[in-house]
């Protein structure tokens, strides 16, 4: 099976967008470098790459750790990741794949 060349959304991932990917578009958004709108349909991986490379710079800022965050993103990102858990969960993601190299 060929590996897809096109990114297909967050809105549109496995496990209700529990993925890197995933993160990575919920941390542009606490960031703002993305719309909260912008699921990142159709884009190319040097598009997500790029993306990477800006969310990881602005992580560096703050020792990429949300205890580190200033107050308003600190509130986004909560508002981001847990309403997104919260979804995932609801569809019947757990977490354990995850976790399952962990014991």
């Amino acid at each position: 099976m060929a590996r897809p060349d096109k990114y297909v959304g967050i809105n549109n991932e496995i496990n209700g967008g529990m993925t890197t990917i995933g993160k990575l578009i919920r941390d542009a958004w606490v960031f703002e470098l993305l719309d909260e709108k912008e699921t990142c349909e159709g884009w190319n991986l040097a598009g997500v790459d790029a993306l990477l490379q800006k969310v990881n710079d602005e992580w560096d800022k703050y020792g990429c750790m949300v205890s580190r965050l200033p107050k308003d993103l600190a509130e986004r990102h909560h508002k981001f990741h847990n309403e997104s858990f919260q979804k995932a969960k609801k569809s019947g993601w757990s977490g354990e794949i995850e976790t399952n190299d962990e014991t």
